[in-house]
């Protein structure tokens, strides 16, 4: 079976606009929460969110495509092409075929279908742009990031909700398993932080409304949290074949050890409030990458900050790593770049990946009151220094879609 690493790297994020800008920040605590800048918040229940600052696309692609491209496929492409710059890949005529594209979103651009709804009612069907529909459309983001890049082999947008972006890497798994590519550069990009979005979720109580304090709103497994934060960015990573990098003398910055995908069959919001489907995702992923309880370090948690999530997550925790539970280190990113939807579960590999290089766990922040029902090791408030051999990545989406991904670190 061809074992798959991951050569490069590549990050937009609310804390910072590379990879490295990313994790200085993510480890010493910084959060990327603020007061909305892209549009008018009067009248919203909910008025804050983890924006993207300073990006220019034109940094990365010319003005003409980023006309035609929405905000969360301009993400993915700048960080895809940070992450074959890292990974020191050049595609062209002799691998191009051999390349794929696995780029997730929850959302894709339905943002711009809002606003091109809007245009609609105000000005008549003539006033709109007739690749609107090709640039909203969710796979838009992988299909540009193969068009940009040169990849010809697979091109896959999955999307499952909040669960996107580290499904990304086990569908890239796959493909490479099966043969079907020998490299693949994956990921999840998303921007959700638009007028109906932020409604619907404000309405459906899932975001919390502590606008007048926004760094400290975003509070996971702490007992006063009241929602997620909504947030935008990308994650995206060159994961190849172990044959295909020794080959070409790349560096390997660790191992996509395994993963599995379940359903809940319970409700298209809420979590089946046993964990069950998170439970068995999680058991799975151990079973896929042949290891132990024992073995993972690390989980880089779903943790969004929401009063159910939380609970569920810490019961299905505790239900695959029995005693061993109580000496994880569970670390939940969304704290301080927010949930960024579609790409919170490469957002989280990512920092998996970091830390297994650096020996450095990020910090769950704002975690003050210990919830009783939530009584595992969350990192608390300031990052720890401590070796990570593997981790396991958690993401669970509306509609009860759970992925669990283990990263670990690579030994030839």
């Amino acid at each position: 079976m061809q074992r798959a690493v991951i050569t490069g790297l590549g990050a937009i994020t609310p804390i910072g606009l590379t990879v490295e800008e990313f994790w200085a920040n993510l480890t010493a605590g910084v959060s990327g929460a603020g007061p909305i800048t892209a549009f008018d918040t009067t009248g919203f229940p909910v008025r804050i969110a983890c924006e993207v600052k300073d990006f220019d696309p034109e940094a990365y692609m010319d003005s003409k495509l980023v006309k035609r491209t929405h905000r969360a496929t301009q993400f993915a492409i700048a960080a895809s092409q940070m992450a074959l710059a890292d990974a020191g890949l050049t595609i062209d005529g002799n691998n191009e075929t051999a390349v794929g594209v696995v780029m997730n979103t929850g959302g894709g651009g339905i943002g711009e279908m809002e606003e091109g709804a809007k245009t609609l009612l105000a000005k008549g069907p003539r006033s709109l742009s007739p690749l609107l529909v090709p640039s909203a459309m969710p796979n838009a983001v992988s299909c540009l990031v193969s068009m940009v890049s040169g990849a010809k082999g697979p091109v896959i947008t999955s999307t499952a909700a909040c669960a996107s972006g580290n499904y990304a890497f086990l569908e890239a798994l796959r493909l490479l398993r099966l043969g079907e590519a020998r490299m693949v550069i994956t990921g999840g990009t998303e921007s959700c932080v638009f007028p109906l979005a932020l409604a619907s979720l404000g309405r459906a109580g899932a975001l919390s409304t502590q606008n007048d304090d926004p760094q400290r709103a975003c509070r996971p497994f702490d007992k006063n949290r009241d929602g997620f934060v909504s947030g935008e960015g990308a994650a995206v990573m060159v994961v190849e074949t172990e044959e295909h990098a020794r080959q070409r003398g790349a560096p390997i910055y660790a191992e996509v050890a395994g993963g599995a995908i379940t359903g809940d069959a319970y409700h298209i919001t809420a979590p089946d409030p046993h964990g069950d489907g998170a439970a068995r995702a999680m058991r799975r992923a151990l079973e896929n990458a042949r290891m132990t309880p024992e073995e993972i370090d690390c989980i880089f948690a779903h943790g969004t900050g929401t009063p159910l999530n939380d609970v569920v997550e810490t019961k299905a925790i505790k239900k695959v790593f029995g005693d061993h539970a109580y000496r994880l280190a569970v670390s939940a990113t969304k704290s301080m770049v927010g949930h960024i939807m579609g790409a919170a579960g490469a957002i989280s590999a990512l920092a998996a990946v970091l830390a297994i290089r650096d020996g450095v766990i990020p910090p769950t922040i704002n975690y003050e009151t210990p919830d009783p029902e939530c009584d595992l090791d969350y990192v608390p408030n300031v990052a720890r220094r401590q070796e990570v051999n593997a981790a396991m990545i958690n993401g669970f989406g509306f509609g009860g879609q759970n992925v669990a991904v283990i990263i670990r670190k690579y030994s030839g």
